[in-house]
């Protein structure tokens, strides 16, 4: 579930192919792509995401997907030949850099579990990958004080918020990951606070990140909060804003980027 606003950024498809790969913590992969066709990306930042196109064999085709990816790029995407047809899945793009063009997207990687984290854990430089831009979920929003909620799936974005935020934004940033070691520099601005939980094996995920949101004392004025992660998490999170802190709905962005038990939707 989500209340982000799919944009259609007029770059429509772009095509690139993979430059590099970094294992940034144990169970992080940076994959940096480039190539000529990013001249026509403009870069947003905060948690600006993507329909990423991978390839799952060499007979992977790009040349014939839709520009844009709603109602009728998708029903187009699903009858094309599976053998020739990409996987694609959301992503959020952890960095972008100019001259030359280079664009950073991190994937979480659970061994061979999944489709795009294996590939993200095994690609080689020159495999080809598309992407449609769908714009940033973060609203920029005046606000007192500011909320983000997470787990890994959702850290490059809430990394990427707090890179990006005003530098006088005060608040708090809840980020729950299932290893201590995969922990990021966040760059988060001096007056929001980072709260790191890590769950215990076998614990649902959200579950920590929830309690500690349960327990948070919020500052006092006006809130913008955001919350991303597996689906539990991100509307547990709503949930308890606007039913149990009075926060009002229009003040709280989610979304669930997961369902356990499910894969990243297309």
């Amino acid at each position: 579930m989500s209340n982000i606003t799919v944009t259609h950024a007029p770059s429509g498809l772009v095509h690139a192919s993979v430059l590099r790969t970094e294992r940034v913590t144990p169970h992080m992969v940076s994959v940096t792509v480039g190539g000529p066709d990013l001249a026509r990306f403009e870069f947003q930042g905060f948690d600006q995401w993507v329909r990423l196109a991978i390839p799952v064999s060499p007979e992977t085709r790009f040349d014939n997907l839709s520009q844009t990816f709603g109602l009728s790029g998708y029903l187009r995407y699903r009858t094309l030949p599976k053998a020739t047809r990409p996987v694609i899945r959301n992503y959020t793009l952890r960095a972008f850099r100019r001259d030359p063009d280079e664009l950073d997207i991190d994937f979480v990687v659970h061994g061979d579990e999944g489709v795009a984290g294996p590939w993200a854990a095994h690609v080689e430089p020159g495999a080809e990958v598309a992407f449609i831009d769908q714009g940033t979920g973060w609203l920029a929003v005046p606000a007192d004080w500011y909320l983000l909620v997470g787990d890994e799936s959702g850290l490059p974005a809430v990394a990427g918020v707090l890179r990006d935020m005003p530098r006088d934004a005060v608040g708090h940033a809840i980020i729950e990951l299932f290893d201590e070691a995969d922990r990021q520099d966040c760059e988060e601005p001096d007056g929001v606070t980072v709260h790191w939980l890590v769950r215990s094996p076998g614990e649902a995920p959200g579950a920590r990140a929830l309690e500690a949101l349960a327990a948070l004392e919020l500052p006092a004025g006006t809130p913008y909060a955001f919350a991303v992660g597996e689906r539990a998490l991100a509307t547990g999170a709503r949930r308890h804003l606007v039913g149990e802190r009075g926060v009002p709905k229009n003040a709280v962005t989610f979304s669930g980027y997961w369902r356990i038990g499910h894969a990243a939707g297309a």
